[in-house]
């Protein structure tokens, strides 16, 4: 059946954020745990707890809008959360994991800040202004999210960076050492 009406694209993205939000519950205590350094790690525990107000607040809208959040998979959200489990399943130094754990949330986030904007502009279309409000706090929720791990990023990119540079002066000088041998 063709699908023709604002509300019904509306629903079809809301069930989207909902089945995205619902891979997260899932994700962010896997991305806790492959954390070495606390303030992320407390970070994406803090998230969690975010993310499962996210869902609570996508399930009021959907009461008041006599739907079931279910039905939908967001494929969207599945790929990020692959990303993010084969980076979790490299052997990255501590710092480096840590780094690359942020990019991954980061474009979880990102994702996620495209979709709340989407749905707010159609609840705002659509005159739901009960709506507006809850997908307009979650929206905020998640960009503050993405300043904390930017804010995050500075000091466990830098650490990352100081990694790499002795593992490389450590291979420079096993490198001189050998040619010393050898010659």
């Amino acid at each position: 059946m063709r699908k023709d009406s604002l509300r019904q694209l509306y629903i079809d993205q809301l069930k989207d954020l909902y089945s995205a939000e619902t891979q997260m519950v899932k994700a962010l205590p896997k991305m806790a745990k492959a954390s070495s350094n606390t303030e992320l790690r407390q970070g994406f525990e803090e998230h969690l707890r975010q993310t499962s107000e996210h869902v609570s607040r996508l399930e009021q809208i959907f009461e008041m809008l006599g739907e079931k959040p279910t039905g939908k998979k967001c494929l969207g959200m599945e790929g990020l959360v692959k990303e993010g489990s084969e980076t979790m399943h490299e052997s990255y130094a501590n710092a480096v994991m840590d780094a690359a754990l942020i990019g991954a949330a980061q474009r979880v986030e990102h994702y996620e800040i495209a979709g709340y904007g989407t749905v707010r502009a159609f609840a705002e279309l659509l005159g739901q202004s009960e709506h507006v409000s809850l997908i307009e706090q979650t929206l905020q929720e998640e960009k503050q999210t993405d300043d904390k791990l930017t804010q995050l990023a500075e000091q466990i990119n830098a650490e990352a960076g100081q990694v790499a540079e002795e593992t490389q002066s450590r291979q420079t000088s096993k490198q001189k050492r050998t040619s010393r041998r050898a010659a």
